[in-house]
């Protein structure tokens, strides 16, 4: 990736930027604001945590770490180190010093190991909204597989519903379906979801948590009347895939009519409202 691609991408007031990074990392653009949403950049995983199970990268990160250094803000859904990588973020707060660090705040002192620094940091509480300049973030809990608190009774797990605009943009991070998340997302504009789906034997047994089917992904579109569905979470790691094809084949079987888009690393995509 050439970094200034991104950067000289001329927008209108109702248009966004998406930039894929690989997992579930995304790179937004709306105006002059940049957001930066669990960049995974490394290979941290494959490195340190190959124990009972063996963790190989599919493909590499289209952007270095260091390479990102005019980003706003940077959002981590959770403590998993594909979600919040330590080389990726200290790598990124060097290179955004000014730069705001959004996480849950239960894994606040998880995040500020990393390099970060506390007055760089915003705990996320759910459904209390972040308004910054451009843009509005809305936390949302995401349950992976459940929903989990700590002791004060804030949730571990978020997603965020980012308003850009006229743009609404839900990334979910790691999630399943529980009561009341439809609700929270009603007439968002891109619903973004994993769809890697979930497995006892397969997955749970060797500490893999799991997330939504393609089959729940496709009906919280159609609860929310979600305009654009992107599926994530599919594609890095072979022991916690699935062949893309089953999720559109879901998709046309049960709602031929919902618009989606899949995304290859390193991909641009520009939604217009």
């Amino acid at each position: 990736m050439d970094k200034r691609i991104f950067l000289n991408t001329q927008l209108t007031d109702h248009q966004a930027a998406l930039f894929y990074l690989g997992q579930e990392g995304f790179l937004f653009k709306y105006q002059d604001t940049y957001l930066l949403i669990d960049p995974y950049l490394s290979a941290y995983v494959d490195e340190n945590c190959a124990r009972d199970v063996k963790w190989v990268r599919r493909y590499p990160s289209p952007i270095a770490p260091e390479e990102l250094d005019f980003i706003d803000y940077i959002l981590c859904t959770h403590a998993h180190y594909d979600h919040a990588d330590p080389y990726s973020l200290s790598a990124l707060a060097k290179a955004n010093p000014n730069a705001k660090f959004i996480a849950p705040l239960p894994i606040k002192e998880t995040i500020l190991s990393y390099g970060i620094k506390p007055e760089q940091f915003i705990g996320a509480l759910a459904d209390q909204p972040l308004i910054f300049d451009d843009c509005t973030i809305v936390p949302v809990p995401s349950a992976h597989e459940e929903l989990r608190m700590d002791e004060h009774g804030n949730y571990m797990d978020m997603g965020y519903r980012m308003n850009f605009g006229d743009i609404s943009i839900y990334h979910a991070g790691d999630c399943c379906l529980y009561d009341g998340l439809s609700e929270r997302l009603m007439d968002v504009d891109i619903l973004m979801v994993p769809v890697n789906g979930r497995s006892y034997y397969k997955r749970y047994v060797q500490d893999i948590i799991g997330n939504m089917t393609s089959e729940e992904a496709v009906i919280l579109a159609q609860e929310t009347n979600a305009s654009l569905l992107i599926p994530m979470h599919y594609d890095l790691y072979d022991v916690n895939r699935i062949n893309p094809a089953h999720f559109v084949d879901c998709l046309f079987s049960m709602n031929p009519s919902q618009r989606f888009h899949m995304f290859v690393p390193g991909e641009l995509y520009i939604y217009q409202k």
